[in-house]
C-alpha cells in the first residue's frame, strides 16, 4: 500500500485525492470529494469541510469548524475553534441556489473562536476577526474587527504615534519624513495664543506643501464608521483635524503606522501611491482635507490588492 503523504487519523474520513504533503488531518474530521486542501495544514477534530472548498497552505483549522461550498482559505489562515460559515444568504430546506456566494478569507487573517462569518464577504489579508464576532460586512486588510455587527477598533502590524511626543516640522516644504511610512509628513502650524483665544495658520510656499485646487470637509461621522480606504495615483492631500480628533493609519504597501490628529494646527501630507484610512472619529470631529487636484474618479485606487501591485512598479 502507498503511503500517503499527510496525515490522516484512523476515525477522520477523508474522500478527496488533493491534499498536500506534511498536513494533518484529526479524528472526526469528514472531508468531502470536491475539496482541495494546500500543504502543511492543521485540521482538528470535528471539522467538517464541503466539496467546493479550497484550502490553502499552513492554514489551521480547530475544532468544531465546518468550511462550506464557496468557501476559499488563502495561506496562513487561523481558524478558530467553533467559528460559523455561511453560504446562503435567504437558506430554505431542500432549496438550493444555483450557485454559492463565495466567501474568501485572504492570507493570514485569522478568525477567533465562535465568529460568524455571513454569506459572500471577504476577510482581507492579516485581519484579525475577535472571538464571538458577526460579520456583516467586509473586513479591510489589516483590520482588528469585534462585535456584533463588527466594527474596526484597530490594525495589525501598525505602528502607533503619540503625537505629543513626535517632532514635527514647523515648515513643510523639504521636511524629513518623521514617521515611517513613504510619502508621509506631519507639520506643525504656527499657533498664536493671547487673551482673546488661539489662532493659526499656513501660508503657501511657507506651511503648506502645494497650492489646494480643492478641499472638503469631512463631520458627523458616527464614531464606528471608517473613511477613506484608498489612495491617489497623483493628488496630494494634506489633513488637518480642526477640530476634535481622529485617527488615519498610512500604508505604503510596505509599514504602517497610525498617527492621531488632534490639534488645529497639526497637519499630515500624504503623497500620492500612499494608502489612507480614517477612523475612531470623536463625535465632535471635523477633519479639513486640502487636494492638489480636482476631483477625478481615476485618480482614486479603491482595491488594495491593485494599490499594491501598482505600488511596486
Amino acid at each position: 500500500m502507498t503511503m500517503k503523504p499527510f496525515f490522516m487519523h484512523p476515525n477522520a474520513i477523508v474522500e478527496t485525492e488533493k491534499v498536500g504533503k506534511n498536513t494533518r488531518i484529526w479524528a472526526f474530521a469528514h472531508i468531502l470529494p470536491g475539496a482541495v486542501i494546500g500543504e502543511d495544514c492543521n485540521i482538528c477534530d470535528q471539522t467538517f469541510i464541503e466539496n467546493d472548498v479550497v484550502v490553502g497552505n499552513r492554514v489551521t483549522i480547530k475544532c468544531g469548524v465546518q468550511l462550506w461550498d464557496g468557501i476559499t482559505v488563502e495561506d496562513n489562515v487561523f481558524i478558530g475553534p467553533n467559528a460559523t460559515f455561511t453560504n446562503d444568504i435567504f437558506p430554505r430546506s431542500k432549496q438550493y441556489p444555483d450557485q454559492f456566494t463565495r466567501t474568501m478569507l485572504r492570507k493570514g487573517a485569522s478568525i477567533g473562536a465562535n465568529a460568524t462569518i455571513l454569506p459572500g464577504l471577504v476577510i482581507g489579508q492579516y485581519a484579525m476577526v475577535g472571538a464571538g464576532t458577526v460579520v456583516t460586512k467586509d473586513v479591510p486588510p489589516y483590520a482588528i474587527v469585534v462585535g456584533n455587527p463588527a466594527k474596526i477598533i484597530g490594525y495589525t502590524q501598525t505602528d502607533k504615534n503619540d503625537t505629543a511626543n513626535l517632532i514635527v516640522p514647523s515648515a513643510m516644504p523639504g521636511a524629513e519624513n518623521n514617521l515611517n511610512v513613504r510619502g508621509t509628513q506631519l507639520c506643525e502650524m504656527p499657533q498664536i495664543m493671547d487673551l482673546r483665544g488661539s489662532l493659526t495658520f499656513a501660508e503657501y510656499d511657507k506651511s503648506l506643501p502645494f497650492i489646494p485646487r480643492r478641499f472638503f470637509l469631512v463631520f458627523d461621522v458616527p464614531s464606528r464608521e471608517v473613511r477613506g480606504e484608498h489612495a491617489h495615483r497623483e493628488c496630494h492631500q494634506f489633513l488637518v483635524c480642526i477640530k476634535g480628533s481622529c485617527s488615519v493609519v498610512v500604508d505604503d504597501g510596505e509599514k504602517r503606522t497610525e498617527v492621531i490628529l488632534n490639534r488645529p494646527n497639526l497637519g499630515l501630507h500624504i503623497h500620492p501611491m500612499v494608502w489612507a484610512t480614517e477612523y475612531k472619529y470623536s463625535p465632535d470631529a471635523v477633519l479639513m482635507v486640502l487636494a492638489s487636484e480636482i476631483y477625478k474618479a481615476e485618480d482614486y485606487i479603491r482595491d488594495y490588492d491593485q494599490f499594491l501591485k501598482e505600488v511596486k512598479k
